[in-house]
């Protein structure tokens, strides 16, 4: 799985609007055919129309990820932002397809509200059949440019 930050993270960051270490950050599952565009997906409402709807265990606007972690590499010249887990149960049927997840902070509302942190590509579609758990195991966003 791929992950690219969005470019306004990195400017939110720079003006110290973003703190990993007290915000909420939540991850929500995009649907098929959800293009991320780095540039013009700031904000949760910018995604919010191909995200998957509410249904079988998943509810639009996703789930609130645990407390990050944020590592730096000199070695690969990169900062690393990762959460634990997040998962969905699917019950009455299956979650997705999904095409990735968003990951955005659900704490800041100026200078804009629920800003994209980044996006995981899962690289092909991925369906949870009813019963089961959909699981992105340890979700990250590498912050490099």
């Amino acid at each position: 799985m791929a992950s690219y930050a969005s470019t306004k993270i990195t400017y939110l960051l720079a003006i110290k609007i973003i703190d990993f270490d007290t915000d909420t950050s939540k991850i929500c599952l995009m649907q098929t055919g959800f293009t991320f565009d780095r540039a013009t997906h700031h904000v949760y409402a910018d995604i919010s129309a191909s995200e998957l709807a509410t249904a079988n265990g998943y509810t639009a606007g996703g789930v609130s990820l645990g407390v990050s972690t944020v590592t730096e590499n000199d070695t690969l010249f990169k900062t690393t932002v990762t959460w634990p887990n997040a998962s969905w149960t699917a019950a009455g049927g299956s979650i997705g397809p999904a095409a990735g997840a968003i990951i955005y902070d659900d704490t800041v509302a100026a200078p804009v509200a629920k800003p994209v942190v980044g996006y995981i590509d899962f690289g092909s579609d991925q369906t949870q059949v009813n019963g089961g758990v959909f699981t992105i195991a340890n979700p990250e966003v590498d912050l490099s440019t």
